[in-house]
C-alpha cells in the first residue's frame, strides 16, 4: 500500500476521530438535548464530507502519478475506519463508565422526540403510541453491542459517502504521463 494514503488515512482518522469526541464533549456539557437535535445529524454529515474532501485533495496532490479509485476509496475507507472507531470508543465509555445515567436520559429525550414526530404526523392512536414506549424501553441503544451495531452502521454509510468521493477525486487520465 502506498504510504501517502496510509498516512493520510491515519492521520485524517485521528483528526476526524477527535473532533468527533470533541463534539460529544461539547454536546455533553453545554445541553444533553441537543444529542437529539436533527439538525446535528446534518451538520455532521457535512463535517464528514469536508473531512473527506481535504483528505482526497491532500492525498491527490501527494500522489506521484495516477490517483485511482481504488487508491481513492481506500485512503478514505482508513479515515472512516480510524474515525468512526474512536467515536465509538467514547461512546462506550462515556454512556457506560462515565455517565451510565446519561443513558436513561437520552432515552426519555428520544421518547419525547419520538411521540411529538408521530403526532406531528397524525399518529395519535394510543396503541401505536404504547407499543412504541414499550419497545424504547425495551432497548439500550448506547450499550456497548448497540454501539458495535452502529459502528458497522456507521461504516455503511462511509463506504457510500467513500464511493462518491474517491469517484470525484479519482484522476481522470487513465495514463500517467512521465
Amino acid at each position: 500500500m502506498n504510504e501517502i494514503i496510509k498516512k493520510n488515512g491515519i492521520t485524517f482518522g485521528i483528526i476526524a476521530g477527535l473532533i468527533s469526541v470533541l463534539t460529544t464533549v461539547l454536546i455533553y456539557v453545554i445541553d444533553v438535548n441537543l444529542f437529539v437535535s436533527s439538525w446535528l445529524g446534518v451538520v455532521s454529515t457535512l463535517i464528514a464530507i469536508v473531512i473527506g474532501c481535504l483528505l482526497m485533495s491532500k492525498t491527490k496532490k501527494e500522489i506521484v502519478g495516477i490517483f485511482s479509485f481504488k487508491d481513492a476509496f481506500t485512503t478514505y475507507f482508513i479515515m472512516a475506519i480510524i474515525a468512526v472507531a474512536i467515536g465509538i470508543i467514547f461512546n462506550i465509555v462515556l454512556f457506560n463508565v462515565i455517565d451510565p445515567s446519561l443513558k436513561e436520559t437520552l432515552k426519555e429525550l428520544i421518547l419525547k422526540k419520538t411521540i411529538s414526530v408521530m403526532q406531528s404526523f397524525g399518529g395519535n392512536d394510543p396503541k401505536v403510541i404504547n407499543e412504541v414506549i414499550k419497545k424504547m424501553n425495551e432497548s439500550d441503544p448506547y450499550s456497548p453491542f448497540e454501539q458495535i451495531k452502529g459502528f458497522v452502521f456507521a461504516l455503511i454509510f462511509h463506504c457510500i459517502l467513500g464511493l462518491i468521493l474517491a469517484a470525484i477525486f479519482k484522476s481522470k487520465n487513465t495514463e500517467y504521463n512521465q
